[in-house]
C-alpha cells in the first residue's frame, strides 16, 4: 500500500514537474523571443541612424565638392586681358585732371588764355571742380573713371607720386617702364637707355614678340625704348611714318610729316602721332601699345593755358577713339586694358605752373588711370597710395605676367584686377 502511494506520489510529481517545465520552456521562449526581438530592433535602429548619418555626411560632402567643382570661379579672379595699351600724356597736372580748369590761371592774366578769355572760360569754366573736369576731359570721367579706377586725387585723401627725385621727362619715362628709378638717367639727352624696359621684356615673351610697339611725339622715345636693341617698333618724332609707302594714305602722312610747320623741332603734333598709331592699332593687331603725346607740356612750357587746356582735352577725344577702335574689333572686345598717365607733374602755384624739375615744389605729383576687363570699377580711389614705378609691373600683371621675376627692382604691381 505504501508503494502505491508513492508511486501514485510521484507519478503525480512527474506530471506538476513536467508542467512546470513545459511552462518554464515556454515562458523561456516567449522571453527570449522577445528579448531577441527587442535587441534586433534596437541593433537594427541604431545601425541604420549610424550607416544613414555617415552616408549622408559623405553625400553632403560630395554635393559640396561637385558644386565647388562645377561652379565658375568669380569673375574677377579669371584673367581676361589679352592686350594693354599705355597712353601718356606729358605734363598734364593733376590739379586739372581732378579739378579742371585752375580758377587762378583761368581768371588770371589774359596773356595766359591768348587774350581770349571770354572763349577759354566758356569752353572750360564750370561752377563745381567735378563740372569743370567733365568739360576738359568727359571721356576720362564719363567712361574711364566710372568703369575703372583713377589714383592720385589729392583732395580724398589718394597719392601717386614721381620717385626718381629729378621730375623731368626722360627720368620719368624710365622709372614708368623700367619699373624704377635709375640716377645715371640724369638728362633728357641721354642717350640709349641701360635698362631694359618692360616692353623690350614682353617683346621677347611668347606670344608677344613682333607685337609691341611704341608711338610718340616726342624724338627721344627712340631711345628711351633702346629700338635697336629691344626690337620694339617704335614710331617717334618727326622722323617719315612710312619709309616705304604702299598707298596714297602712306604717301600723304609721309608728306605730311616732311611739309608741316614744326613748332618744336624734337616734338611733332600730337594729332600726327594720333594717326600713325591708329592705323598700325587696325592693321597689324600689336598685344601691347605704347602712346606718347607731347603738346600738354609743351602749351605750359610756353606759358599757354588756353592751349594747355585744349590739348588735354584733345587728348581726351584721342582716349574716346582708341576705345571706340578697341570695343569695335573682336581681337581687342573685351580683352583689352588701357592705362592713361602722365610722365610728371608741374608746379603748384601761378609763379611756377609752367615748370617742373628737381627743385620745383609738387612737380612729383602725377596721376594714374586703369580701365579694362579684369579691373573693378572702383571709380577714384581715396586714400590710396600708388608711384610712378608701380606702371611697368602694372602692365606686365594685366597681361599674366609677373615682371619682377626679371626685373626684381621693379615695384609691385599696382592692385587693380
Amino acid at each position: 500500500m505504501t508503494a502505491d502511494i508513492t508511486a501514485d506520489i510521484t507519478a503525480d510529481m512527474t506530471a506538476d514537474t513536467k508542467a512546470v517545465v513545459r511552462g518554464v520552456r515556454s515562458n523561456a521562449r516567449s522571453y527570449v523571443r522577445s528579448y531577441v526581438r527587442s535587441y534586433v530592433r534596437s541593433y537594427v535602429r541604431s545601425y541604420v541612424r549610424s550607416y544613414v548619418r555617415s552616408h549622408v555626411r559623405s553625400f553632403i560632402g560630395l554635393l559640396c565638392l561637385t558644386i565647388a567643382w562645377g561652379t565658375p570661379a568669380p569673375a574677377q579672379t579669371e584673367r581676361r586681358t589679352q592686350n594693354v595699351i599705355l597712353v601718356v600724356t606729358d605734363g598734364l597736372r593733376w590739379q586739372e585732371v581732378f579739378g579742371g580748369a585752375d580758377t587762378a590761371l583761368i581768371f588770371g592774366e589774359p596773356r595766359l588764355v591768348g587774350g581770349d578769355t571770354v572763349g577759354t572760360r566758356r569752353k572750360f569754366w564750370r561752377a563745381t571742380a567735378t563740372e569743370r573736369r567733365d568739360a576738359m576731359m568727359p571721356f576720362f570721367w564719363g567712361t574711364i573713371a566710372r568703369q575703372g579706377q583713377v589714383f592720385g586725387n589729392r583732395a580724398l585723401g589718394g597719392t601717386a607720386d614721381v620717385t626718381n627725385g629729378l621730375k623731368f621727362s626722360y627720368p620719368g619715362y624710365n622709372e614708368m617702364l623700367a619699373g624704377f628709378a635709375d640716377p645715371r638717367i640724369d638728362k633728357n639727352d641721354y642717350g640709349v637707355n641701360p635698362n631694359a624696359t618692360v616692353f623690350e621684356w614682353l617683346n621677347k615673351q611668347p606670344g608677344f614678340t613682333g607685337r609691341v610697339a611704341a608711338f610718340a611725339t616726342w624724338d627721344v622715345f627712340a631711345d628711351i625704348f633702346a629700338r635697336q636693341r629691344s626690337g620694339v617698333f617704335v614710331h617717334a618724332g618727326w622722323e617719315q611714318p612710312y619709309p616705304a609707302p604702299r598707298n596714297a594714305a602712306d604717301s600723304l602722312l609721309n608728306r605730311m610729316y616732311a611739309t608741316t610747320f614744326r613748332m618744336w623741332d624734337n616734338n611733332a603734333w600730337d594729332s600726327f602721332t594720333q594717326a600713325v598709331a591708329m592705323r598700325y592699332l587696325r592693321e597689324h593687331r600689336p598685344r601691347v601699345v605704347f602712346i606718347g603725346y607731347g603738346e600738354t607740356d609743351e602749351w605750359a612750357h610756353a606759358g599757354r593755358y588756353d592751349r594747355y587746356l585744349n590739348a588735354a582735352r584733345t587728348v581726351d577725344g584721342y582716349l574716346s577713339e582708341i576705345w571706340s577702335a578697341v570695343q569695335a574689333h573682336p581681337e581687342y572686345r573685351g580683352r583689352t586694358s588701357l592705362i592713361v598717365t602722365t610722365d610728371h607733374g608741374r608746379g603748384r602755384t601761378v609763379r611756377d605752373w609752367t615748370n617742373h624739375g628737381k627743385d620745383v615744389v609738387g612737380a612729383e605729383e602725377m596721376w594714374i588711370a586703369v580701365i579694362g576687363p579684369d579691373t573693378p570699377a572702383l571709380g577714384e580711389t581715396k586714400n590710396a597710395t600708388a608711384t610712378q614705378s608701380q606702371i611697368a609691373a602694372t602692365v606686365a600683371a594685366l597681361l599674366g605676367l609677373d615682371y619682377r621675376l626679371a626685373t626684381p627692382a621693379a615695384a609691385a604691381s599696382l592692385r587693380v584686377r
